[in-house]
């Protein structure tokens, strides 16, 4: 659906009236239909912490995502800089000396080697001189170790490092800015291949592709062999995938953006929506699957068909969901009833017969979709908010216990311009837009860009995590 306020305030006297009126003035976000993940045009600025541990993963990871060879990585200080990549490769930069006109796409700041509250002043004076430096939709991204590893003055100020971030996002918002945070666990700290795993975090990160992730934070571990990438143009190139609800909205959006990036995509969806889940999969060259995902042989009827037609299942998204929102007291029982079979107990099932008969692929992903509402909780949506923090408890819980370098991980998304949300009162609608820090509703491709990103072959190492695709959200955390 169209948002005519956001086209008005970006126009030249839309822009004027809502700048004197102190209002919204949401930016047009860049985004990325390209394949490949790629650095936006523009400077990099890299610094770090005392004893910093992934200086070079990020300056591999950044110089992997760039396509122009002309595009410059500017560090902090000459010394990070030898260290991290050799003089050779950029710049360094004063920070004290550091003009305001000074435009940089993405700040990034290696705080591994934070060890104690005192140490924190590290980040300021990294960010002092240099956040009004931001260019607009630039990328913040902060690097830090897993605070559970650490020791305890250690995790605390590792810890403090998710505040800071979630509040430098809200500062920088206004200029369709982003920033997140990476714990990266402390094992990598001491493995070569550091930057492997860290690789498709930080690409996707500081790229156009995560216009509406914002104030995030998502872990990285060592999750055993990485899978070789042979084509970044077609990274899934070989997959095969399997998305539920994909007949329209953000299913559709999904399918689409797994088959760009070269898998085969069957679409799945209830019999009722048949007509249009063929289109979609004509359109991107996949397979229709029509079938009620709660009905009692589901899981069979879904296990035998990628065993007999692809020999397994290499990506599995859980998008497939449904509201019967009314206040708990006036609920009635098959509200409650359809609806947790759809969102929640259906994906327990799926997910318990492929793992048992090994249809998921050794390097298999398991991707669900849950909502804010599951974090935040949505007045007259118990059932709803119950049903999307199950799909959260069941990835946090089943991560641990998956083998075979399968990962699972879940996205959250907040306020989506789909049909749905075309559906709510005016009013309601336009404080969904307005009530995160880039003041606008995503796009479906944005929740599709990020599941992506769960399913490239570099994130291996990312597992158990839920993002948030919301633009920070102002309800939940």
């Amino acid at each position: 659906m169209t948002d005519y306020y956001h086209k008005v305030a970006n126009s030249s006297v839309g822009r004027s009236v809502v700048n004197a009126l102190n209002l919204p003035a949401p930016m047009i976000l860049e985004r990325s239909d390209s394949a490949k993940t790629e650095l936006m045009d523009g400077k990099y600025l890299v610094g770090s912490a005392a004893n910093g541990q992934f200086g070079k993963a990020i300056i591999d990871a950044l110089s992997s995502a760039s396509s122009n060879p002309g595009q410059v990585v500017y560090a902090a200080n000459a010394a990070f800089l030898k260290d991290a990549f050799g003089a050779a490769k950029g710049a360094a930069i004063k920070l004290e000396t550091l003009p305001e006109t000074d435009r940089f796409k993405g700040l990034i700041f290696d705080a591994s080697g934070i060890t104690n509250s005192t140490e924190l002043r590290a980040v300021y004076d990294f960010f002092h001189p240099t956040i009004r430096n931001v260019a607009k939709c630039g990328r913040i991204i902060v690097i830090g170790l897993t605070p559970e590893q650490c020791d305890p003055q250690q995790a605390t100020a590792q810890k403090a490092l998710e505040g800071f971030v979630r509040s430098v996002a809200k500062e920088v918002g206004k200029k369709g800015a982003t920033a997140q945070l990476v714990y990266a666990d402390q094992i990598l700290t001491s493995n070569s291949g550091a930057g492997d795993y860290l690789a498709s975090t930080l690409a996707f990160l500081a790229s156009a592709k995560s216009a509406y992730v914002d104030a995030q934070v998502i872990r990285v571990k060592e999750g055993g062999k990485l899978a070789a990438t042979d084509n970044a143009n077609a990274p899934l190139a070989g997959k095969v995938a399997l998305v539920t609800g994909a007949s329209r909205g953000i299913g559709e959006a999904i399918a689409n953006v797994l088959a760009r990036d070269g898998a085969k995509v069957v679409c799945l969806d209830v019999p009722q929506a048949e007509e249009g889940l063929k289109q979609v999969a004509s359109q991107i060259g996949g397979e229709a699957l029509a079938l009620d995902i709660t009905a009692q042989d589901a899981p069979e009827v879904i296990a035998k068909y990628f065993q007999e037609k692809h020999k397994g299942l290499d990506i599995i998204v859980h998008n497939a969901g449904v509201t019967r929102d009314k206040t708990l007291g006036r609920m009635k029982e098959h509200f409650w009833d359809v609806l947790m079979n759809i969102n929640l107990i259906a994906i327990e099932n799926i997910n318990a017969k492929l793992l048992q008969d090994s249809v998921i692929n050794d390097n298999g992903r398991i991707i669900g979709v849950a909502s804010i509402s599951g974090i935040a909780g949505n007045f007259g949506q118990t059932n709803y908010g119950a049903s999307k923090a199950g799909v959260i408890g069941y990835v946090e819980s089943m991560a641990p216990l998956l083998k075979k370098g399968i990962t699972i991980n879940a996205v959250a998304p907040g306020f989506i311009e789909t049909q749905m949300t075309a559906a709510i009162p005016f009013t309601i609608r336009e404080a969904g837009r307005r009530m995160n820090s880039l003041s606008q509703g995503g796009q479906p491709r944005d929740v599709a860009e990020t599941i992506a990103y769960y399913a490239h072959p570099g994130s291996q190492g990312v597992t158990g995590n839920v993002v948030r695709v919301c633009g920070q959200s102002l309800i939940g955390k």
